[in-house]
């Protein structure tokens, strides 16, 4: 609920929407390795039909995304080829499409200048 009331805020001030980044997506025991969703399946995804934006990526319920933030290292630096670390850089590489196919051409607004030799 929280998360769609945040992007109805985005869209009514005109801030556009890459997309949706599902936190907290899965929990995997660190004592016996089990993966499984606690807070459910597909809500990211359900969201982004319901507004036709793109689904970004998941991030899982892990301690070490908190441990290396706390020590002050994001996991792409704490452990660059974990797999925190690769879903984090696959998330970055599609918000970097998104920003390069949103861009826009504003040169008519600057003013032209005009070099002559004399």
């Amino acid at each position: 609920l929280d998360a769609r009331k945040g992007l109805k805020m985005f869209e009514k001030v005109g801030i556009p929407i890459f997309g949706i980044i599902e936190n907290m997506s899965t929990h995997t025991c660190s004592n016996c390795g089990h993966t499984e969703p606690i807070f459910g399946t597909g809500g990211g995804e359900k969201m982004c039909r319901d507004y036709a934006v793109d689904f970004l990526g998941a991030l899982p319920l892990d301690i070490q995304i908190r441990e290396h933030t706390d020590s002050g290292k994001p996991s792409v630096i704490a452990d660059p080829s974990g797999k925190i670390a690769e879903t984090y850089r696959m998330i970055a590489r599609k918000i970097a499409v998104k920003i390069g196919e949103s861009a826009e051409d504003h040169t008519d607004l600057f003013a032209k200048i005009i070099m002559e030799n004399d």
